[in-house]
């Protein structure tokens, strides 16, 4: 459509002005009633001539409309048709691509909702170059996610098929961000249902659906207000120590970095010591906690603290060496 406007918009003044300097010539009209007929010639509006026609004058309107009319409404016609056409392909085409894509994911995870909340955790997750499906029905944020790249299923989020869509059997985790409180916990019902191992990360605006969340099935549930209020509060009280946690948080430079790794079968790691682990000596990685199974944090473990099958320690060290540390784990 934008390529055939210029020709269009071309087109039309030369179309006009051959039809009011023909009706001008032939019939010796002025140029209001020559301009006039011409117009509702070329827009088939059906009124009756401003004066009576002469022969010549039906032959020129003859010919008019046919090598005229015609070709200006067709053209018009063509470009919109293509247009229509064109725009239903790529979104078919595009859905089907993205389709693909989503088969083939595996351990991702599954965003609900594109809202500001939403749109900062899939920045968080395109920096860390991990995996997810963003679920959302709003035309304004589907515009948003076509113009990111990223992988999306414009619908509901409370619809079971769009979750089984996204590969919600396959998937590590759902984060929940929508604001609707109904909707939120049937959400998160929903997604335990079809895969009752899935980490939920949801989102509540009070304390009654922080409540309901939890006993829907959710891992973790955080408020941003809340969240927010404590952060400028811990801000204001020690700017220095959150300077220092943001950067240990910010995976956008090669400053700290905070991980969590999980020890699992077979790695080179189970049943060493954390002293003989080398994970300090060779890769210069802090342990600063350690989680067990059912067990609850340790926090700074000591040197003779055992690394076991199950535990999620979690780390300290700049980008590169936090890098090196899943090769440097084994399985």
């Amino acid at each position: 459509m934008e390529k055939n406007l210029p020709r269009l918009l071309i087109l039309l003044p030369i179309i006009v002005l051959g039809g009011t300097i023909g009706f001008l010539t032939i019939e010796h009209w002025s140029l209001l009633d020559s301009f006039y007929m011409t117009i509702i010639t070329l827009a088939t509006i059906g009124y009756n001539e401003v004066h009576p026609l002469s022969d010549q004058g039906k032959l020129f309107t003859i010919l008019f409309v046919i090598f005229g009319v015609a070709p200006a409404w067709g053209f018009l016609v063509s470009v919109l048709f293509k247009s229509m056409l064109e725009g239903h392909l790529r979104k078919i085409l595009g859905s089907r691509k993205m389709e693909k894509q989503i088969k083939k994911l595996k351990d991702h995870y599954i965003v609900c909702g594109f809202g500001r909340v939403g749109q900062t955790v899939c920045s968080e997750m395109t920096r860390d170059k991990v995996s997810f499906v963003v679920i959302e029905q709003s035309a304004e944020a589907i515009a948003e996610l076509e113009k990111a790249g990223h992988i999306f299923i414009q619908g509901s989020c409370a619809d079971d098929e769009n979750l089984i869509a996204a590969g919600i059997e396959r998937a590590k985790g759902l984060v929940n961000t929508i604001a609707d409180e109904a909707d939120a916990v049937y959400v998160t019902l929903s997604a335990k249902q079809l895969n009752p191992k899935i980490f939920i990360m949801a989102r509540a605006d009070s304390q009654s659906v922080h409540n309901k969340l939890i006993r829907a099935g959710a891992t973790r549930v955080l408020s941003p207000h809340v969240y927010a209020g404590i952060h400028m509060a811990q801000t204001t009280l020690r700017p220095n120590v959150v300077d220092f946690m943001n950067i240990a948080s910010d995976g956008s430079t090669e400053g700290l970095k905070v991980e969590e790794i999980a020890i699992k079968e077979g790695s080179r790691l189970n049943g060493v010591s954390l002293k003989d682990s080398g994970i300090r000596s060779k890769l210069g990685i802090t342990v600063i906690g350690s989680k067990k199974k059912g067990v609850e944090m340790y926090y700074n473990p000591p040197p003779d603290f055992l690394i076991s099958e199950g535990d999620t320690l979690i780390l300290i060290g700049t980008g590169s060496q936090l890098a090196k540390l899943e090769e440097f784990c084994g399985a």
